[in-house]
């Protein structure tokens, strides 16, 4: 082996060539960037979204619809669901925290009862939100609704 032949392990530099540095290093002068324009300038950053003058795709893709802030989204469960854990669990008032506790709903989430399915027990139900056909099958089978 010869000096001439060492050479670093590879992977062992990784350098990038520097520009601006003078016209020896290959990248001086305009330092890569061109003649005038605001990209040969210090400074430029292009805007996001920006398609070089033409009109942005975010600009040129119709909007409509409405999106309502104060919108309430209510986690569902049909009254053949109470009939199950009635049947299964023995429970004769179902209300959030029972419902927590079964896996069906989170902590934070409202709840609405809906009318799907046969009611034959007496439950007491506890809920957010009932709707009309929900309300009278409960009370049919002379349960209870009570709205939180």
């Amino acid at each position: 082996m010869e000096l001439h032949q060492l050479k670093p392990a590879k992977g062992s530099t990784h350098h990038q060539k520097r520009v601006g540095r003078g016209q020896g290093s290959g990248h001086g002068g305009t330092s890569t960037r061109g003649h005038k324009g605001a990209k040969s300038r210090s400074g430029y950053s292009k805007k996001i979204g920006f398609e070089g003058g033409q009109m942005p795709l975010q600009r040129r893709v119709p909007k409509f619809g409405f999106k309502n802030i104060n919108r309430k989204e209510y986690k569902s469960i049909n009254i053949s669901v109470l009939q199950s854990l009635s049947e299964k669990k023995g429970w004769d008032i179902i209300a959030p925290e029972n419902l927590i506790q079964a896996g069906l709903v989170k902590k934070k989430d409202l709840i609405k009862i809906l009318g799907k399915g046969t009611l034959t027990a007496k439950i007491e139900v506890k809920a957010h939100a009932f709707s009309k056909s929900a309300e009278a099958a409960i009370i049919a089978a002379q349960g209870t609704v009570v709205k939180i």
